[in-house]
Order: structure tokens, then sequence, then C-alpha cells
């Protein structure tokens, strides 16, 4: 599995926001839309995650910045392993970066989370191939 990037953005009308996305010619990927979030396929490797605000609020301790003020995402990474992910966050925490809010331990999905320097939040995971294709 190649690494992919999930963009994490906080919305507060998951409808208008899916009609946005799809205008520009983005598909909705139903397997990871429900009414709080929308997964927003950009590419075979790309994807923005449109979650609504209540939602997006159990990644984070932090408050929602208002984007039209401010910029703020949350970046997801995957890897091919747990072992992986924890790596990744073990070298974030060596140089500098601070532990995130964000973990999980399912069946089928494993990540840990790390803030960089100036705060932005990277989540890293590990996802069982086999689960996704049910």
């Amino acid at each position: 599995m190649s690494t992919k990037i999930f963009v994490n953005l906080p919305v507060k009308d998951l409808d208008r926001s899916k009609d946005f996305y799809t205008e520009l010619g983005y598909s909705i990927n139903p397997q990871f839309t429900d009414e709080n979030a929308a997964c927003v396929v950009i590419t075979d490797d790309i994807y923005a995650m449109l979650l609504v605000q209540p939602f997006f609020k159990n990644f984070t301790k932090k408050d929602i910045v208002d984007a039209t003020k401010r910029v703020e995402a949350i970046v997801a990474l995957s890897t091919d392993s747990k072992q992986e992910v924890d790596e990744l966050v073990g070298k974030a925490l060596a140089a500098g970066g601070q532990p995130g809010d964000f973990s999980m331990d399912d069946d089928f999905m494993y990540g840990r989370s790390f803030q960089d320097p100036d705060g932005h939040n990277w989540e890293v995971f590990y996802m069982d191939p086999a689960a996704v294709q049910q």
C-alpha cells in the first residue's frame, strides 16, 4: 500500500461542502461517508475528509479555527504497518514535536498523532487492507 494523504477539514454544512467538491469534479466515497463526514476522492492517493465541526472536535482538544480568518488542518498519512506508525511518531517526538491528541487501536485501524513545532496536527495510521475491501 502506497502512502496516501487524507486532509481533514472542519465544515459547517456537510451537504454544501459535498456539493462544492463534486462540482469541482471530485467524487464522494460512500464507504467513508455518513452524517458526520464525507470522503472526497481527489486522486487514488489524495483525499479530503470533510468533517462536521462537532465530529472534528473528537480529534483535537484545541479550538477549531475560523478558516475564513486563520488556516488549520489535520494532515493524515497512511503507513504499511502499525510498526511504521510508531516509528514515524517516535521520530517526530525525538525531533522536537509534541504528542498529539489522537490515538486509535481498533480491529482494523491503528493510529497515533503528533504536533510539529508550529502546533500543526499530523496523524499517522495503519488500516488493514482486508477491512477496507469488505
